[in-house]
């Protein structure tokens, strides 16, 4: 039984919205950032990366970053820039990008399920990561930026949604820099609100897609509430965090892709041999990049000719849901062995670009002195689902998910 719960949204006003929503602050470094909120005094960006506003050179992670980001926060709370609910909502949140769409329901789920596992994960976090996240959470006093969650086709919520978006008006509805339609509902029906709880309360889980650091931050700041608290309820706002849920058959993962920065002491002609022992390899015949149309092929480029490698059978165990990811395949039957890349989390001479850049992006870069770029057949949600229903992790960069939640456009506060 899966918990999921309306709340009391602080929101930007909605002639401001736009104007304040923001990408999430780990897909941009401080320098982006300073330039992207250029003109834009409301941006959220502001409370997620507060370092723009302190003198270039600020530790990002010394106190006066997160003080820095309550008092940015508050004075736009207090400025008129966010408003805050008196009912507790759930809100619809529709984005549109290249010509799909993904409605997801913003609300708030709950630690416990975190902590017994009914929220399920599939992915590693570095204490480094989690650790800021936590402070920023714990001063602040609120949750940020929304967890994206993924759940099982329901038909019930389905339904309802598109019957609640057809017949109102939308609270936000605006078009990103990045092109990215977001439009927002708030849903204040009683009794539409009780189906949706029942419904979430049926279900035996949720699935993190994105947003591990941020979940396990959540989590950290409500057990230090609960040591202060001892004689806690259950019901205070620190035991839940801010989320948006997905239905599965809504969402894409794009490609995740993988440079690397040389061949490991190898004359091309050796690394060529040496991955014919898993590989079949040929060239393909165009110059033009080369995307996998199936699972277990992958292109690979290298001095500006493509080339496509495709698994050879008994390379990989299928009967693994790890083991046989593409991003398995291609780490334990090349990266590894023949470029001895064992750790890709901390080896520096591999690194990773998100199917959004497209494959031109990996061409410039070999062009301007990577060894090798490898594209990727995307990993699907259903075996994202599998993976976290067997207990298992995937391996690092295994999914990219388009478009972004954005931030700003809902906070949860924690008392």
């Amino acid at each position: 039984m899966a918990v999921f719960k309306p709340f009391k949204a602080v929101r930007p006003t909605p002639e401001l919205a736009e104007d304040v929503a923001a990408l999430p602050y780990d897909v941009m470094d401080s320098e982006e950032a300073r330039e992207m909120v250029v003109g834009k005094p409301h941006s959220f960006l502001h409370v997620d990366k507060a370092e723009i506003d302190l003198p270039e050179g600020t530790d990002l992670y010394s106190e006066e970053v997160y003080q820095k980001a309550k008092s940015n926060f508050e004075n736009m709370v207090s400025e008129g820039v966010f408003l805050e609910d008196d009912e507790a909502r759930y809100f619809i949140y529709t984005q549109r990008m290249d010509g799909r769409s993904q409605t997801g329901l913003v609300g708030c789920a709950g630690v416990d399920d975190y902590l017994n596992n009914k929220i399920k994960k599939h992915e590693l976090t570095r204490a480094d990561k989690e650790i800021d996240r936590t402070r920023h959470v714990d001063t602040l006093d609120a949750n940020t930026g929304p967890i994206f969650l993924i759940h099982k086709e329901n038909d019930t919520i389905s339904k309802l949604v598109a019957a609640y978006k057809s017949e109102n008006e939308p609270l936000y509805d605006f078009v990103t820099d990045q092109g990215v339609g977001n439009t927002v509902w708030a849903i204040d029906d009683n009794e539409l609100i009780g189906i949706i709880d029942r419904e979430f309360a049926a279900m035996d889980s949720l699935y993190i897609a994105d947003g591990h650091h941020r979940t396990a931050s959540a989590v950290s700041v409500a057990k230090k509430r609960r040591e202060q608290n001892p004689d806690y309820s259950g019901d205070e706002e620190f035991n839940r965090f801010l989320a948006v849920a997905f239905p599965a058959d809504e969402l894409a993962i794009m490609d995740y892709n993988r440079l690397t920065e040389d061949l490991a002491g190898k004359s091309f002609e050796e690394f060529l041999s040496e991955i014919s022992d898993n590989f079949e390899v040929k060239k393909v015949a165009s110059k033009a990049a080369f995307a996998p149309k199936q699972a277990h092929s992958f292109g690979m480029y290298h001095d500006g000719q493509w080339f496509e490698l495709t698994a050879k059978p008994g390379s990989f165990d299928s009967k693994d849901p790890v083991k046989s990811l593409d991003v398995s395949v291609l780490q334990d039957n090349l990266i590894g062995p023949v470029l001895g890349i064992e750790d890709p989390r901390t080896d520096q001479r591999i690194d990773f670009v998100g199917g959004i850049r497209g494959l031109a992006e990996l061409e410039r870069r070999v062009n301007q002195g990577m060894a090798l770029a490898f594209s990727m057949y995307p990993t699907t949600v259903e075996e994202l689902m599998a993976i976290a229903d067997a207990g298992e992790i995937m391996p690092p960069k295994s999914t990219w998910f388009e478009p972004k939640l954005l931030s700003g456009l809902f906070i949860h506060r924690l008392t």
